[in-house]
């Protein structure tokens, strides 16, 4: 079988596998379509495992089942995440499933960007889910980013009518700005360093979108009864970013730290000024399944709609292509593979 080999940004190689053979707990998927997350190229996370096939967005059709898996079978169209809880742990117990450690441990195999899946055990029970006809394969490789962001917002305790400002609008940020508003939002502003992200911005849901380098505390006031934003959310990893969340933050609001700055960033903070606002400041990292199901029904339903957000669906054979266009940033929003 066909997988897209990652060594690093400027290399990922279609190379040729043996197609994985199953246990008698585990399913074989042929995959249909897999996203390129923004994570996939991030080389200071990626580097030091490559040379590896990479993709955690993916979705498919099992052609395979172990004569020992009851709840599923072939023919049957699924999302398959890649990272599952154990459920017994004590972060999975305090509803903290992604600090788990068997959910930084798990996997599947060998990857998104290949012709065929290896489900294992776990997965298989915890972290497969069959699509809705009203999802395409397609539409089903944003069920992982948006189960994130859905999580997100949990952690972040949105409440309907607040006001909520996305600061880089990238896929998780207009994930952010669409999820927002269909939960009720008040008023929303997005922010991006790229005029063409802050076109989409408005055109999938925000009130308001400015350039991020501005000062952009007066235009926000103006558009929210002269107040700072009740949630501010940081979806990149720019220092300036952190610093400009901290000052745009309304009294009693909320911070919530979406995308991580690289290993090792120190950012100091203004802390006086923090606790004289009475700001809280959370951070979140992937989804657990109660996620995962909430953005497969928001899909399903199309309270969530996501279709205009694909901007280029490219071939296996491509996939060097897919890489270059998310590690620009530039004139793309998702980017897909398909099968």
């Amino acid at each position: 079988m066909k997988v897209a080999m990652y060594y690093n940004n400027k290399d990922v190689r279609v190379e040729e596998m043996p197609v994985p053979e199953i246990g008698p707990k585990e399913l074989l998927v042929k995959a249909k379509a897999c996203g390129i997350c923004g994570s996939d190229v991030m080389e200071w996370y990626r580097l030091k495992k490559a040379p590896r096939v990479l993709g955690h967005e993916m979705t498919g059709e099992i052609v395979k089942v172990g004569e020992k898996v009851k709840k599923y079978k072939v023919g049957e169209r699924v999302f398959v995440s890649h990272h599952v809880p154990c459920g017994e742990c004590r972060y999975c117990l305090n509803d903290q499933h992604t600090l788990c450690d068997t959910l930084h441990s798990t996997n599947f195999y060998p990857g998104g960007f290949s012709e065929y899946i290896r489900v294992p055990e776990i997965n298989v029970e915890k972290g497969t889910f069959v699509l809705p006809d009203e999802i395409s394969y397609d539409e089903g490789t944003f069920i992982e980013p948006l189960a994130c962001v859905v999580r997100g917002m949990r952690i972040a305790g949105f409440k309907k009518k607040q006001s909520v400002l996305v600061i880089g609008s990238g896929i998780a940020g207009l994930l952010h700005v669409k999820l927002a508003r269909a939960m009720g939002a008040e008023v929303i502003i997005a922010t991006d360093i790229n005029e063409y992200r802050l076109k989409k911005a408005s055109e999938m849901g925000a009130d308001l979108a400015l350039h991020a380098s501005d000062d952009i505390a007066g235009e926000i006031k103006k558009i929210n009864d002269g107040y700072l934003p009740d949630l501010v959310v940081t979806c990149t990893g720019a220092p300036q970013a952190v610093n400009q969340a901290i000052h745009l933050v309304g009294r009693g609001g909320t911070i919530l730290f979406f995308a991580p700055t690289e290993p090792g960033m120190n950012i100091p903070f203004p802390l006086f000024d923090l606790w004289n606002k009475g700001v809280t400041m959370v951070s979140t990292y992937a989804a657990a399944p109660r996620d995962i199901e909430e953005a497969i029904e928001l899909l399903r339903s199309k309270k969530v709609r996501v279709e205009d957000m694909i901007t280029h669906r490219l071939p296996l054979e491509r996939v060097q292509e897919g890489f270059n266009l998310v590690a620009d940033a530039k004139e793309s929003i998702k980017v897909i593979i398909e099968m």
